[in-house]
C-alpha cells in the first residue's frame, strides 16, 4: 500500500527548509500567549507582564526539552553529537519544558515581586492548549505513536482519512496517541476555563492543571513506543507522573492548612 506521508518540511526560505513542526509549536505559543495576555489584564497585571516572562521562559523551555530528552537518549546522542541541536527534527520533552518553564517563572515572579502562584494560574489553560496544539507536530513527524492496530482499528475511532493514512508507518498503522494526548488537553483547557469562575484558591487552578496533565499522560505513556526510559521496565514520563500527581494534591493540602492559600483566583493582588 503506497500511502505517502506529509512531507514534514512546509517551504522553503533559499536553502533553508521551514519544518511543520516549527510552525506548529510557534502556533501553539502564540495561542497562548494570546490567551495569557488577555487574562492577565482582566486579573490586574500589566499587558506585558507574561511577554516579557516569555521572552525567557519560551527559549529555557525549548532548551530545557531539549536537554531533558537528550539526557534521556545519551545512548545515542553520544554517537552523534551534531545531532543534540537538531530540534526541528523533533525530540523534546514536555516534562523538560515545563521544569525549565516554572523555575523560570519563579525567578521572574520574585524579581518583579509578583506572585508565582498567581501567574501560574493565570497561564494554566493557555500552557495545556499550547500542548494540545503542539501535538500536532509530533503527528506530522509521525512520531510520539503507540502500538500496532489495524487500519479497521483506526476507522472505527471515525478519524478523518488523513489521520489514517498518516498513521501509516512503515508498513504498519499504530496508536495516534498524539492525538488521544491532543484531545485530553483540549477537554483539560475546556474545564479549566470553567473552573476560573468558580474562583478556586489561589493556586490550585494550576495545580488542578498538572493533576489533570499526569493523570492523561500516565496512561497515553502506556501505549507509547518511544518513551524515555528511567530504567528497563519504568517509563520515565510515567514515574514523573505519578509524583506530579500525588504532590499537587500534597502542595493543595499543606498550603490550606497552614493558610498559604486563603486569596482566590478572581481577588486581586
Amino acid at each position: 500500500m503506497g500511502i505517502e506521508p506529509i512531507n514534514p518540511i512546509a517551504f522553503k526560505l533559499g536553502p533553508f527548509p521551514v519544518h511543520w513542526y516549527g510552525i506548529i509549536i510557534g502556533i501553539g505559543i502564540a495561542v497562548a500567549l494570546i490567551l495569557v495576555v488577555r487574562e492577565s489584564e482582566r486579573r490586574g497585571l500589566h499587558k506585558d507582564t507574561f511577554p516579557d516572562l516569555l521572552i525567557w521562559a519560551i527559549p529555557i523551555a525549548i532548551i530545557s526539552a531539549r536537554i531533558y530528552y537528550v539526557i534521556f537518549e545519551w545512548e545515542h546522542y553520544s554517537q552523534h553529537p551534531e545531532q543534540i541541536i537538531q530540534i526541528w527534527e523533533g525530540g523534546i520533552a514536555i516534562h523538560g519544558a515545563l521544569i525549565g518553564s516554572v523555575l523560570t517563572t519563579i525567578i521572574y515572579a520574585k524579581r518583579k515581586g509578583l506572585s508565582f502562584w498567581k501567574l501560574a494560574d493565570i497561564a494554566a489553560p493557555s500552557i495545556i492548549i499550547g500542548q494540545a496544539i503542539g501535538r500536532w507536530g509530533n503527528f506530522i513527524n509521525q512520531e510520539a505513536h503507540g502500538g500496532e492496530v489495524s487500519r479497521a482499528f483506526l476507522e472505527n475511532l471515525h478519524l478523518p482519512q488523513f489521520i489514517i493514512d498518516q498513521m501509516y508507518i512503515k508498513g504498519e498503522y499504530y496508536h495516534p496517541t498524539f492525538l488521544y494526548e491532543s484531545v485530553w488537553d483540549l477537554i483539560g483547557f475546556i474545564i479549566l476555563i470553567l473552573l476560573r469562575k468558580a474562583n478556586l484558591r489561589r493556586g490550585e487552578l494550576f495545580l488542578t492543571y498538572v493533576i489533570w496533565y499526569s493523570v492523561g499522560r500516565y496512561f497515553i505513556e502506556g501505549l507509547r513506543t518511544d518513551s524515555l526510559m528511567l530504567t528497563s521496565g519504568l517509563r520515565m514520563a510515567q514515574v514523573l507522573s505519578l509524583v506530579l500527581i500525588i504532590g499537587s494534591i500534597i502542595i493543595i493540602i499543606y498550603r490550606r492548612k497552614a493558610g498559604l492559600a486563603d486569596k482566590r483566583y478572581l481577588e486581586e493582588g
